[in-house]
């Protein structure tokens, strides 16, 4: 089995002592740091105390919250056809957490720093039968420790983006040995295949299984709406920004206000990605600057409406969007990526975001169906905004036939789920026996 590069084991170690230091600017990065070098030691105790050795075990590891939703209805599917199978979970950021705890998966908790050392000891505690990561969050010394240790490595969701760090000939020479390692990799269509081959894995291992998100999003789309959610919609559908950044808020918030002063009944519901309490205080401050009234979801009373709901807490955006009058999307105008935008087309509506969504296929599909709306850059992004959510409001028939064209296009995508599924099912039907590092 090809080995990462001394190259990379040189990197890893050396952020494996320099992280705490980037804990001392983000009290995010700090807890993510934190977590992750205790988690050896959780897993070894998960290990000693539950693993079963007469279950077949599956590994599933989703870096972050997109990609764990990606595997949400893949892990729903095997959970259901394969009771006695043993699930466990891994995950890199802590704002995938809460999602992680909500899985249908036997154990869930933080994936350790990718050393050759702490990988291989990870492996051993977990005794899995097959490891599969989610969309494209490989770590070389992970996979080529399974591949040794007998674990039979895959990927489900396989997308590489035109964009991605990862085709930078650097990239791919300290991750190619990791690549390599893939036994079936299940590609999300076939340009992310093409570029799937490019970082190393093998031509034979790859196949068509398309994007198990739209399953994920379709469902929760249907699910029914807890009361107090459904409250927050009562009064008339609400405009819905979610999972905003500053650089987005800026925008939304001069947009609305520009449409609040011809349209007094409009309302909006910002969700922001990060709901701690400097980037409240912020949104807030701007909004007071443009005369908008706003107030938190914690502090609202029964019965409230008012023109602009912040909502601080986490968890809650996808059941909004079912409620809504349209969409926005945040992360298209800072360096965060767009968020996803089936959610809200799940639901039926239109969606807005803005101009940096090429990274972003199911964006893509929406725009080339006309169920979507790029925004201009930012300069001239706030006025076109209170355009298009003005046309929204003053033409419902408009609004309401591009929400149809954007369920459309995530019906069109459904069935990848449970490809996926069969890809893993196939996966864990063979141990493979164990390799001696080369």
């Amino acid at each position: 089995m090809p080995q990462p590069p001394a190259a990379y084991r040189v990197l890893a170690g050396l952020a494996f002592r320099l992280l705490p230091l980037a804990g001392l600017l983000s009290t995010k990065l700090a807890a993510g740091d934190r977590e992750r070098r205790r988690a050896l030691d959780r897993w070894r105790a998960w290990a000693r105390d539950h693993r079963d050795p007469a279950r077949p075990r599956l590994w599933v590891h989703a870096p972050s919250v997109g990609e764990g939703l990606q595997a949400n209805a893949v892990l729903g599917l095997l959970r259901n056809r394969h009771p006695e199978w043993q699930i466990v979970y891994s995950f890199f950021s802590p704002s995938a957490q809460p999602l992680a705890a909500r899985q249908p998966v036997d154990h869930a908790d933080f994936l350790p720093y990718d050393t050759k050392t702490t990988m291989a000891a990870l492996v051993e505690a977990i005794g899995a039968r097959a490891l599969v990561f989610t969309k494209l969050d490989l770590w070389p010394c992970l996979a080529t420790s399974a591949a040794e240790a007998g674990t039979r490595v895959g990927m489900i969701a396989g997308t590489v983006s035109p964009i991605s760090g990862r085709l930078h000939p650097l990239a791919r020479w300290l991750a190619h040995s990791g690549y390599q390692a893939l036994e079936l990799v299940g590609a999300i269509d076939a340009p992310d295949a093409a570029r799937l081959k490019t970082l190393g894995v093998s031509p034979a291992a790859i196949e068509i299984t398309g994007d198990p998100r739209f399953d994920s999003a379709l469902h929760r789309a249907r699910l029914a709406v807890p009361a107090e959610i459904a409250a927050l919609t009562a009064a008339g559908p609400p405009l819905v920004a979610g999972s905003t950044w500053p650089e987005d808020e800026r925008i939304v918030l001069e947009a609305f206000a520009a449409v609040r002063s011809g349209h007094p009944a409009a309302r909006l519901v910002l969700v922001p990605h990060e709901p701690t309490a400097d980037h409240l205080g912020s949104i807030e401050a701007a909004a007071g600057r443009l005369g908008l009234a706003v107030r938190r979801l914690s502090g609202l009373q029964p019965g409230e409406t008012p023109e602009c709901l912040v909502v601080d807490r986490t968890g809650i955006l996808a059941s909004l969007y079912p409620g809504a009058m349209a969409g926005f999307v945040g992360g298209g105008f800072g360096h965060a990526g767009l968020h996803s935008v089936l959610e809200p087309a799940a639901a039926g509506l239109p969606v807005a975001f803005g101009p940096r969504w090429q990274s972003s296929r199911e964006a893509g599909l929406l725009l080339a169906a006309k169920a979507a709306i790029a925004l201009p850059t930012a300069d001239r992004a706030a006025a076109a905004l209170a355009d298009l959510w003005r046309g929204w409001l003053d033409r419902p028939a408009d609004r309401h036939g591009q929400g149809r064209r954007a369920l459309a296009v995530v019906e069109n995508e459904l069935g990848a789920a449970d490809r996926s599924a069969e890809l893993i099912e196939r996966l864990m039907a063979v141990q493979r026996p164990t390799t001696t590092p080369s």
